[in-house]
C-alpha cells in the first residue's frame, strides 16, 4: 500500500526533474548571445582574418602564375581577378552575412546559461586578458611547436633515407 502511494510522488518528482532540465538547457537569446560577441570582439577577430585569408589568396594566385610568362595584359587580367575574389571574400565574410551565421551556431551549442557565463568572463578583466594576449599566445605556441616539430621531421627525413638505401641494396639482391 505504502509502495502505491509512493509511486505517483516519483512519477511527480519525475516530471519535475524533466521541466528543471528543460529550463536549464533553454537556448541562448539572441540578445544573450550580441552580449558574448561583443564581449568576445567576434566582429574585430572577423575582420582581423580578412587579410589573413587574403594573404593566403595571393600566394595562391602567385603559385598558379610561377614561372609563367605572362604579358602585361595577363597581369591585369589576374589583378582583377585577384582583386574581384578578393571583394567577394570581404562580401561573404562581412559581419552583416556572418552575424546571423554566428546566431544560429551559438544557439545550437550553448545553452543560455553558458552564454551568459562565458560572456561574464569576457567581460572581466581576465577575459579581457585572454583576448588580448591569444595572439601572442597563439604565435608562441606554432614557435614552440615548429622548434619540436624540426627534430622530428629531421629524424623523420633519416628514417625515410635509411628505408630508401635499404630498398636500393635489396633491388639488386633480387635480380640475382
Amino acid at each position: 500500500m505504502a509502495r502505491l502511494r509512493l509511486l505517483p510522488r516519483l512519477l511527480l518528482g519525475a516530471c519535475l526533474a524533466l521541466c528543471a532540465t528543460g529550463v536549464l538547457a533553454a537556448p541562448p537569446s539572441d540578445d544573450d548571445i550580441e552580449r558574448l560577441l561583443k564581449a568576445s570582439r567576434a566582429e574585430s577577430m572577423l575582420n582581423a582574418i580578412l587579410p589573413q585569408m587574403e594573404a593566403v589568396q595571393r600566394q595562391q594566385f602567385d603559385q598558379l602564375t610561377a614561372g609563367k610568362p605572362l604579358s602585361a595584359e595577363q597581369k591585369a587580367e589576374v589583378e582583377e581577378i585577384h582583386a574581384r575574389t578578393n571583394q567577394i571574400l570581404r562580401q561573404a565574410l562581412s559581419w552583416e552575412q556572418m552575424r546571423p551565421l554566428y546566431l544560429e551556431v551559438y544557439k545550437k551549442t550553448f545553452t543560455a546559461e553558458e552564454v551568459r557565463a562565458i560572456a561574464r568572463l569576457y567581460q572581466s578583466r581576465a577575459g579581457q586578458s585572454l583576448l588580448d594576449k591569444t595572439p601572442a599566445l597563439t604565435q608562441n605556441l606554432m614557435q614552440a611547436m615548429e622548434q619540436k616539430m624540426i627534430p622530428m621531421l629531421e629524424q623523420l627525413q633519416g628514417e625515410l633515407q635509411t628505408v630508401a638505401e635499404e630498398k636500393a641494396k635489396a633491388a639488386p639482391a633480387k635480380k640475382k
